[in-house]
């Protein structure tokens, strides 16, 4: 499964890390790092991340 961030869009709030930890850190500069190529079963996660994200910059393209 693909995960995609709008870095135009995102402000850094780490509301992913904290929906999909495994998937999205915040870098020693707080800005935001992931994973673009993720296994199937960690979908829910990612899905909690896209409903959290106060600006909608992440999607899942299908």
């Amino acid at each position: 499964m693909k995960v995609q961030v709008d870095m135009a869009v995102c402000q850094n709030y780490g509301q992913c890390v904290f929906a999909a930890p495994e998937i999205f850190d915040l870098d020693d500069a707080g800005e935001l790092v992931y994973h673009q190529d993720v296994d199937d079963s960690a979908r829910g996660d990612v899905e909690a991340a896209v409903l959290a994200c106060p600006v909608q910059a992440i999607t899942i393209p299908d």
